[in-house]
């Protein structure tokens, strides 16, 4: 079993409990808009990090990112891209277990024909009165399982 720590929209904010939620994963997805490449450095302080950019990563630091990736755990396939909206491909035909993806800021679990559809939420700055959050997924034999964790630290 291998526990994958998810998170998005930091926005160039990287909070110290998000890095305490995210630590002892076994590797970290940035599903985008990381708004400055700091955050993918302290990041990588934690074990290997897969990262698309989003909507508002422009900047030459990080607006090299994929707009997608494919990314294998335990024998399963992860897409990550940020906006959901923008999926242009049928993930149970690709071969898909997981989609990982950001952009609303709202975290979100689902599963749809068998494929888990993960949001991790928002970890950067606070948006309206969204929570500030981070996942966990574990993949191992059975059927993946998430953990929102709503960071403390986010006033």
């Amino acid at each position: 079993m291998k526990t994958v720590g998810v998170i998005s929209d930091t926005h160039g904010l990287l909070r110290p409990a998000a890095l305490a939620a995210l630590g002892g994963c076994d590797l970290i997805v940035h599903a985008g808009d990381i708004g400055a490449s700091g955050v993918i450095e302290a990041l990588r302080q934690l074990g290997p990090v897969f990262a698309v950019r989003g909507n508002v990563d422009r900047e030459r630091d990080v607006a090299d990112y994929p707009a997608t990736q494919v990314v294998e755990v335990e024998g399963r396939l992860l897409f990550v891209l940020h906006d959901i909206h923008e999926l242009d491909l049928d993930p149970v035909a690709a071969g898909f277990q997981v989609v990982i993806f950001g952009h609303s800021h709202q975290p979100s679990t689902e599963i749809r024909r068998g494929v888990l559809y993960l949001n991790p939420g928002s970890a950067g700055p606070r948006r309206f009165h969204l929570p500030v959050t981070v996942a966990r997924l574990r993949i191992g034999a059975g059927t993946p399982e998430t953990e929102i964790v709503e960071i403390e630290d986010a006033g």
